[in-house]
Protein backbone atom coordinates (compact mmCIF):
# COMPACT_ATOMS: atom_id res chain seq x y z
CA UNK A 1 0.00 0.00 0.00
CA UNK A 2 3.45 2.38 0.33
CA UNK A 3 4.42 1.37 -2.42
CA UNK A 4 1.67 2.48 -4.42
CA UNK A 5 0.90 5.39 -3.30
CA UNK A 6 4.30 6.55 -3.52
CA UNK A 7 4.14 5.45 -7.42
CA UNK A 8 0.67 7.01 -7.83
CA UNK A 9 0.02 10.12 -5.72
CA UNK A 10 3.79 11.30 -4.88
CA UNK A 11 4.95 10.59 -8.45
CA UNK A 12 6.46 13.47 -9.97
CA UNK A 13 4.96 12.38 -13.52
CA UNK A 14 1.68 12.06 -12.05
CA UNK A 15 -1.30 14.46 -12.60
CA UNK A 16 -2.20 14.80 -9.13
CA UNK A 17 1.08 15.65 -7.98
CA UNK A 18 0.17 19.37 -7.28
CA UNK A 19 -3.11 18.23 -5.63
CA UNK A 20 -1.20 15.37 -3.75
CA UNK A 21 1.68 17.72 -2.51
CA UNK A 22 -0.06 19.24 0.32
CA UNK A 23 -1.07 15.66 1.46
CA UNK A 24 2.37 15.03 1.45
CA UNK A 25 2.97 18.12 3.46
CA UNK A 26 0.48 16.95 6.09
CA UNK A 27 1.27 13.54 6.37
CA UNK A 28 4.74 14.91 7.07
CA UNK A 29 4.03 17.28 9.54
CA UNK A 30 1.72 14.19 11.58
CA UNK A 31 4.66 12.23 11.02
CA UNK A 32 6.79 14.86 13.03
CA UNK A 33 3.98 15.44 15.23
CA UNK A 34 3.65 11.53 16.32
CA UNK A 35 7.11 11.38 16.77
CA UNK A 36 7.21 14.58 19.41
CA UNK A 37 4.34 13.09 21.28
CA UNK A 38 6.11 9.75 21.59
CA UNK A 39 9.60 11.58 22.97
CA UNK A 40 7.58 13.39 25.16
CA UNK A 41 5.78 10.59 26.47
CA UNK A 42 8.69 8.61 26.89
CA UNK A 43 10.63 11.02 28.13
CA UNK A 44 7.87 11.49 31.35
CA UNK A 45 7.61 7.51 31.64
CA UNK A 46 11.26 7.77 31.86
CA UNK A 47 10.76 10.24 34.77
CA UNK A 48 8.34 8.83 36.56
CA UNK A 49 10.56 5.34 36.41
CA UNK A 50 13.44 6.64 37.93
CA UNK A 51 11.23 8.07 40.73
CA UNK A 52 9.98 4.76 41.49
CA UNK A 53 13.32 3.14 41.56
CA UNK A 54 15.04 5.88 43.99
CA UNK A 55 11.94 5.19 45.81
CA UNK A 56 12.61 1.30 46.15
CA UNK A 57 16.38 2.06 46.80
CA UNK A 58 14.95 4.08 49.87
CA UNK A 59 12.84 1.11 51.13
CA UNK A 60 15.72 -1.00 51.20
CA UNK A 61 17.04 0.75 53.83
CA UNK A 62 14.40 2.17 56.21
CA UNK A 63 15.06 4.38 59.16
CA UNK A 64 12.88 4.86 61.41
CA UNK A 65 13.41 8.36 61.97
CA UNK A 66 10.64 11.53 61.19
CA UNK A 67 12.80 12.90 58.14
CA UNK A 68 13.01 9.79 56.80
CA UNK A 69 9.10 9.42 57.03
CA UNK A 70 8.59 12.71 55.55
CA UNK A 71 11.05 12.06 52.67
CA UNK A 72 9.55 9.04 51.49
CA UNK A 73 6.17 10.96 51.81
CA UNK A 74 7.43 13.80 49.43
CA UNK A 75 8.62 11.12 46.96
CA UNK A 76 5.66 9.42 47.01
CA UNK A 77 3.57 12.22 46.41
CA UNK A 78 5.70 13.61 43.80
CA UNK A 79 5.51 9.87 41.97
CA UNK A 80 1.64 10.13 42.40
CA UNK A 81 1.17 13.42 41.30
CA UNK A 82 3.17 12.96 38.39
CA UNK A 83 1.32 9.94 37.07
CA UNK A 84 -2.16 11.56 37.66
CA UNK A 85 -0.22 14.72 35.47
CA UNK A 86 0.13 11.79 32.78
CA UNK A 87 -3.24 9.93 33.14
CA UNK A 88 -5.05 13.34 32.85
CA UNK A 89 -2.82 14.51 29.52
CA UNK A 90 -3.64 11.38 28.18
CA UNK A 91 -7.16 11.19 28.45
CA UNK A 92 -7.71 14.79 27.41
CA UNK A 93 -5.50 13.69 24.29
CA UNK A 94 -7.71 10.70 23.72
CA UNK A 95 -10.93 12.50 23.98
CA UNK A 96 -9.62 15.02 21.65
CA UNK A 97 -8.49 12.23 18.96
CA UNK A 98 -12.04 10.47 19.53
CA UNK A 99 -14.07 13.79 18.42
CA UNK A 100 -11.71 14.33 15.86
CA UNK A 101 -12.64 10.64 14.52
CA UNK A 102 -16.23 11.21 14.87
CA UNK A 103 -15.86 14.39 12.73
CA UNK A 104 -14.35 12.86 9.83
CA UNK A 105 -16.17 9.49 10.08
CA UNK A 106 -19.14 11.89 9.84
CA UNK A 107 -17.76 13.82 7.36
CA UNK A 108 -16.60 10.59 5.12
CA UNK A 109 -20.31 9.48 5.50
CA UNK A 110 -21.37 12.98 4.41
CA UNK A 111 -19.16 12.40 1.24
CA UNK A 112 -19.89 9.05 -0.04
CA UNK A 113 -23.36 9.52 0.77
CA UNK A 114 -23.43 12.60 -1.69
CA UNK A 115 -20.94 10.81 -4.34
CA UNK A 116 -23.99 7.94 -4.43
CA UNK A 117 -26.76 10.97 -5.54
CA UNK A 118 -24.43 11.96 -7.80
CA UNK A 119 -24.35 8.64 -9.36
CA UNK A 120 -28.00 9.00 -9.60
CA UNK A 121 -28.05 11.72 -11.96
CA UNK A 122 -30.07 13.65 -9.67
CA UNK A 123 -28.56 16.54 -9.88
CA UNK A 124 -27.97 16.47 -13.61
CA UNK A 125 -32.05 16.60 -13.53
CA UNK A 126 -32.07 19.19 -11.33
CA UNK A 127 -29.81 21.26 -13.20
CA UNK A 128 -31.36 20.93 -16.72
CA UNK A 129 -35.03 21.33 -15.13
CA UNK A 130 -33.72 24.81 -14.00
CA UNK A 131 -31.84 25.47 -17.41
CA UNK A 132 -35.21 24.95 -19.21
CA UNK A 133 -37.31 26.54 -16.61
CA UNK A 134 -34.93 30.01 -16.73
CA UNK A 135 -35.45 29.98 -20.19
CA UNK A 136 -39.37 30.47 -20.16
CA UNK A 137 -40.68 33.50 -19.01
CA UNK A 138 -42.92 33.42 -16.01
CA UNK A 139 -45.73 34.81 -17.17
CA UNK A 140 -46.25 31.96 -19.56
CA UNK A 141 -45.33 29.26 -17.51
CA UNK A 142 -48.16 30.46 -14.24
CA UNK A 143 -51.60 31.70 -15.72
CA UNK A 144 -52.19 35.07 -14.40
CA UNK A 145 -55.73 33.99 -13.00
CA UNK A 146 -53.69 33.10 -9.69
CA UNK A 147 -53.44 35.15 -6.74
CA UNK A 148 -50.50 37.83 -6.81
CA UNK A 149 -48.77 35.96 -3.89
CA UNK A 150 -48.74 32.90 -5.62
CA UNK A 151 -47.28 34.49 -8.10
CA UNK A 152 -44.33 36.05 -6.47
CA UNK A 153 -43.60 32.15 -4.66
CA UNK A 154 -43.77 31.08 -8.15
CA UNK A 155 -41.11 33.97 -9.39
CA UNK A 156 -38.73 33.35 -5.73
CA UNK A 157 -38.37 29.30 -6.94
CA UNK A 158 -37.20 30.00 -10.48
CA UNK A 159 -35.31 33.04 -9.55
CA UNK A 160 -33.26 30.84 -6.86
CA UNK A 161 -33.16 27.74 -8.07
CA UNK A 162 -36.31 25.53 -7.43
CA UNK A 163 -37.23 24.49 -3.72
CA UNK A 164 -33.52 23.44 -2.04
CA UNK A 165 -32.54 27.42 -3.08
CA UNK A 166 -29.76 25.90 -5.77
CA UNK A 167 -28.45 23.06 -3.25
CA UNK A 168 -28.76 19.22 -4.33
CA UNK A 169 -31.71 17.61 -2.18
CA UNK A 170 -29.25 15.55 0.00
CA UNK A 171 -27.46 18.96 1.31
CA UNK A 172 -31.17 20.58 1.77
CA UNK A 173 -32.88 17.82 3.48
CA UNK A 174 -29.60 17.62 5.86
CA UNK A 175 -30.14 21.67 6.26
CA UNK A 176 -33.64 21.47 7.15
CA UNK A 177 -33.19 18.41 9.54
CA UNK A 178 -30.75 20.00 11.49
CA UNK A 179 -32.36 23.27 11.77
CA UNK A 180 -35.74 21.84 12.45
CA UNK A 181 -34.00 20.18 15.37
CA UNK A 182 -32.49 23.06 16.78
CA UNK A 183 -35.82 25.31 16.03
CA UNK A 184 -34.03 27.54 13.84
CA UNK A 185 -31.68 28.90 16.50
CA UNK A 186 -28.37 30.18 15.46
CA UNK A 187 -26.53 27.20 17.26
CA UNK A 188 -27.77 24.97 14.49
CA UNK A 189 -24.99 26.42 12.09
CA UNK A 190 -22.07 24.90 13.64
CA UNK A 191 -23.78 21.38 13.28
CA UNK A 192 -24.91 21.94 10.07
CA UNK A 193 -21.09 22.22 8.77
CA UNK A 194 -20.12 18.68 10.49
CA UNK A 195 -22.99 16.99 8.29
CA UNK A 196 -22.22 18.87 5.35
CA UNK A 197 -18.05 19.12 4.64
CA UNK A 198 -18.72 20.52 0.99
CA UNK A 199 -20.15 23.67 2.05
CA UNK A 200 -18.90 27.00 3.74
CA UNK A 201 -19.77 28.69 6.55
CA UNK A 202 -21.07 31.74 4.11
CA UNK A 203 -22.67 29.54 1.85
CA UNK A 204 -25.30 27.95 4.95
CA UNK A 205 -25.77 31.63 6.12
CA UNK A 206 -26.53 32.59 2.79
CA UNK A 207 -29.44 29.81 2.41
CA UNK A 208 -30.33 30.24 6.05
CA UNK A 209 -31.21 33.74 4.99
CA UNK A 210 -33.24 32.03 0.90
CA UNK A 211 -35.08 29.85 3.67
CA UNK A 212 -36.03 32.00 5.83
CA UNK A 213 -37.24 34.16 2.63
CA UNK A 214 -38.93 31.25 1.50
CA UNK A 215 -41.15 30.01 4.69
CA UNK A 216 -42.16 33.38 4.56
CA UNK A 217 -43.77 33.49 0.77
CA UNK A 218 -44.54 29.74 1.24
CA UNK A 219 -46.99 30.92 4.35
CA UNK A 220 -48.01 33.67 2.18
CA UNK A 221 -49.19 31.19 -0.56
CA UNK A 222 -50.96 29.52 1.54
CA UNK A 223 -52.94 32.52 3.13
CA UNK A 224 -53.59 33.90 -0.13
CA UNK A 225 -54.98 30.28 -1.52
CA UNK A 226 -57.13 30.00 1.92
CA UNK A 227 -58.52 33.60 1.37
CA UNK A 228 -58.94 32.77 -2.66
CA UNK A 229 -60.80 29.32 -2.08
CA UNK A 230 -63.02 31.47 0.99
CA UNK A 231 -63.61 33.89 -1.47
CA UNK A 232 -64.94 31.32 -4.55
CA UNK A 233 -66.76 29.26 -1.92
CA UNK A 234 -69.01 32.44 -0.84
CA UNK A 235 -69.03 33.43 -4.79
CA UNK A 236 -70.90 30.05 -4.65
CA UNK A 237 -73.19 30.05 -2.34
CA UNK A 238 -74.12 33.55 -3.93
CA UNK A 239 -74.93 31.56 -6.81
CA UNK A 240 -76.77 28.66 -4.98
CA UNK A 241 -79.28 31.21 -3.33
CA UNK A 242 -79.98 33.20 -6.91
CA UNK A 243 -80.69 29.71 -8.28
CA UNK A 244 -82.88 28.55 -5.36
CA UNK A 245 -85.15 31.34 -5.70
CA UNK A 246 -85.77 30.75 -8.88
CA UNK A 247 -86.42 27.06 -8.88
CA UNK A 248 -87.09 25.02 -5.78
CA UNK A 249 -85.67 22.04 -6.62
CA UNK A 250 -82.11 23.11 -6.13
CA UNK A 251 -83.51 25.00 -3.07
CA UNK A 252 -84.90 21.29 -1.81
CA UNK A 253 -81.32 19.93 -2.47
CA UNK A 254 -79.41 22.70 -1.00
CA UNK A 255 -81.87 22.20 2.19
CA UNK A 256 -81.14 18.70 2.46
CA UNK A 257 -77.01 19.33 1.82
CA UNK A 258 -77.68 21.51 4.78
CA UNK A 259 -79.60 19.29 6.86
CA UNK A 260 -76.63 16.72 5.92
CA UNK A 261 -74.19 19.28 7.11
CA UNK A 262 -76.10 20.23 10.41
CA UNK A 263 -76.57 15.97 11.18
CA UNK A 264 -72.50 15.32 10.56
CA UNK A 265 -71.64 18.76 12.44
CA UNK A 266 -73.57 17.21 15.12
CA UNK A 267 -72.45 13.71 15.08
CA UNK A 268 -68.90 15.72 15.40
CA UNK A 269 -70.00 17.55 18.70
CA UNK A 270 -71.53 13.97 19.42
CA UNK A 271 -68.28 12.20 19.23
CA UNK A 272 -65.96 15.25 20.34
CA UNK A 273 -68.21 15.22 24.09
CA UNK A 274 -67.54 11.44 24.17
CA UNK A 275 -63.79 11.95 23.11
CA UNK A 276 -63.96 15.10 25.98
CA UNK A 277 -66.59 12.51 28.85
CA UNK A 278 -63.65 9.48 27.67
CA UNK A 279 -60.83 11.60 28.71
CA UNK A 280 -62.31 13.17 31.45
CA UNK A 281 -62.96 9.62 32.44
CA UNK A 282 -59.22 8.21 32.23
CA UNK A 283 -57.88 11.34 34.19
CA UNK A 284 -60.10 10.66 37.16
CA UNK A 285 -59.12 7.24 37.04
CA UNK A 286 -55.42 7.82 36.44
CA UNK A 287 -56.39 10.81 39.41
CA UNK A 288 -57.76 7.75 41.54
CA UNK A 289 -54.78 5.66 40.86
CA UNK A 290 -52.16 8.06 41.80
CA UNK A 291 -54.64 9.12 44.98
CA UNK A 292 -54.56 4.98 45.81
CA UNK A 293 -50.61 4.71 45.10
CA UNK A 294 -49.89 7.73 47.38
CA UNK A 295 -52.27 6.36 50.01
CA UNK A 296 -50.42 3.40 49.86
CA UNK A 297 -47.17 4.43 50.14
CA UNK A 298 -47.95 6.43 52.99
CA UNK A 299 -49.18 3.28 54.78
CA UNK A 300 -45.91 1.69 53.90
CA UNK A 301 -44.09 4.23 55.14
CA UNK A 302 -45.96 4.52 58.36
CA UNK A 303 -45.60 0.96 58.40
CA UNK A 304 -42.10 1.25 58.17
CA UNK A 305 -41.58 3.64 60.62
CA UNK A 306 -43.43 1.69 63.39
CA UNK A 307 -41.35 -1.21 62.72
CA UNK A 308 -38.22 1.26 63.04
CA UNK A 309 -39.85 2.49 66.05
CA UNK A 310 -40.46 -0.90 67.54
CA UNK A 311 -36.69 -2.48 66.89
CA UNK A 312 -35.50 0.95 68.29
CA UNK A 313 -37.77 0.24 71.81
CA UNK A 314 -36.49 -3.47 71.77
CA UNK A 315 -32.90 -1.88 71.21
CA UNK A 316 -33.30 0.58 73.97
CA UNK A 317 -34.88 -2.67 76.34
CA UNK A 318 -31.83 -5.05 75.27
CA UNK A 319 -29.06 -2.13 75.85
CA UNK A 320 -31.07 -1.27 78.98
CA UNK A 321 -31.62 -4.93 80.17
CA UNK A 322 -27.54 -5.42 79.41
CA UNK A 323 -26.93 -2.51 81.60
CA UNK A 324 -28.73 -3.52 84.43
CA UNK A 325 -27.04 -7.06 83.89
CA UNK A 326 -24.04 -5.74 84.27
CA UNK A 327 -24.47 -3.50 87.29
CA UNK A 328 -25.78 -6.56 88.99
CA UNK A 329 -22.52 -8.24 88.28
CA UNK A 330 -20.24 -5.66 89.26
CA UNK A 331 -22.43 -5.47 92.22
CA UNK A 332 -21.93 -9.30 92.93
CA UNK A 333 -18.35 -8.56 92.10
CA UNK A 334 -17.96 -5.97 94.60
CA UNK A 335 -20.31 -7.93 97.14
CA UNK A 336 -17.80 -11.04 96.60
CA UNK A 337 -14.72 -8.20 97.49
CA UNK A 338 -15.53 -6.60 100.48
CA UNK A 339 -16.58 -10.15 102.02
CA UNK A 340 -13.40 -11.86 101.59
CA UNK A 341 -11.74 -9.16 102.68
CA UNK A 342 -13.72 -8.76 105.95
CA UNK A 343 -13.23 -12.57 105.89
CA UNK A 344 -9.37 -12.29 105.47
CA UNK A 345 -9.56 -9.02 108.20
CA UNK A 346 -11.59 -11.54 110.65
CA UNK A 347 -8.71 -14.28 110.46
CA UNK A 348 -5.76 -11.88 110.51
CA UNK A 349 -7.71 -10.61 113.60
CA UNK A 350 -7.94 -14.00 115.43
CA UNK A 351 -5.25 -15.07 114.46
CA UNK A 352 -3.46 -12.16 116.03
CA UNK A 353 -5.83 -13.12 119.40
CA UNK A 354 -4.55 -16.56 119.49
CA UNK A 355 -0.81 -15.04 119.48
CA UNK A 356 -1.31 -12.78 122.03
CA UNK A 357 -3.04 -15.56 124.23
CA UNK A 358 -0.40 -18.11 123.27
CA UNK A 359 2.37 -15.72 124.66
CA UNK A 360 0.39 -14.36 127.85
CA UNK A 361 0.07 -17.81 128.30
CA UNK A 362 4.32 -19.08 128.04
CA UNK A 363 4.71 -15.98 129.88
CA UNK A 364 2.79 -16.80 133.18
CA UNK A 365 3.95 -20.06 133.21
CA UNK A 366 7.86 -20.10 132.85
CA UNK A 367 10.27 -18.81 135.65
CA UNK A 368 12.84 -16.46 134.91
CA UNK A 369 16.51 -17.31 136.00
CA UNK A 370 19.24 -15.67 134.69
CA UNK A 371 22.13 -17.02 136.34
CA UNK A 372 21.50 -20.34 134.29
CA UNK A 373 23.16 -19.05 131.37
CA UNK A 374 25.73 -19.37 132.72
CA UNK A 375 25.24 -23.01 133.55
CA UNK A 376 26.59 -26.15 131.91
CA UNK A 377 23.06 -27.65 129.74
CA UNK A 378 22.28 -31.03 130.66
CA UNK A 379 23.61 -32.50 127.26
CA UNK A 380 27.08 -31.13 128.05
CA UNK A 381 27.27 -32.44 131.23
CA UNK A 382 26.50 -35.78 129.89
CA UNK A 383 29.29 -35.79 127.42
CA UNK A 384 31.72 -35.02 129.83
CA UNK A 385 30.52 -38.19 131.35
CA UNK A 386 31.70 -40.58 129.00
CA UNK A 387 34.64 -38.69 128.62
CA UNK A 388 37.70 -41.23 130.49
CA UNK A 389 40.30 -38.99 132.36
CA UNK A 390 43.18 -37.47 129.69
CA UNK A 391 47.05 -38.08 130.06
CA UNK A 392 49.87 -39.91 128.64
CA UNK A 393 50.39 -43.37 130.01
CA UNK A 394 50.37 -47.06 128.26
CA UNK A 395 46.96 -48.06 126.14
CA UNK A 396 45.87 -51.40 127.75
CA UNK A 397 43.35 -52.30 125.50
CA UNK A 398 43.12 -51.22 122.17
CA UNK A 399 39.70 -52.08 120.49
CA UNK A 400 38.74 -53.88 117.69
CA UNK A 401 35.84 -54.55 115.41
CA UNK A 402 33.17 -56.86 116.70
CA UNK A 403 34.06 -60.41 115.47
CA UNK A 404 30.72 -61.93 113.91
CA UNK A 405 29.34 -65.57 115.82
CA UNK A 406 30.27 -67.37 112.72
CA UNK A 407 33.78 -67.00 112.90
CA UNK A 408 33.87 -66.92 116.61
CA UNK A 409 36.54 -69.87 118.06
CA UNK A 410 38.71 -70.11 114.53
CA UNK A 411 42.11 -69.44 115.07
CA UNK A 412 43.48 -66.85 112.42
CA UNK A 413 46.21 -67.78 110.27
CA UNK A 414 49.33 -65.82 110.30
Amino acid sequence: MEKDKHSHFYNQKSDFRIEHSMLEELENKLIHSRKTERAKIQQQLAKIHNNVKKLQHQLKDVKPTPDFVEKLREMMEEIENAINTFKEEQRLIYEELIKEEKTTNNELSAISRKIDTWALGNSETEKAFRAISSKVPVDKVIPSTLPEEVLDFEKFLQQTGGRQGGWDDYDHQNFVKVRNKHKGKPTFMEEVLEHLPGKTQNEVQQHEKWYQKFLALEERKKESIQSWKTKKQQKREEIFKLKGKADNTPMLFHNKQEDNQKQKEEQRKKQKLAVEAWKKQKSIEMSMKCASQLKEEEEKQKKHQKERQRQFKLKLLLESYTQQKKEQEEFLRLEKEIREKAEKAEKRKNAADEISRFQERVENNVSRDPSRLYKSTKGWEERTKKIGPTGSGPLLHIPHRAIPTWRQGIQRRV
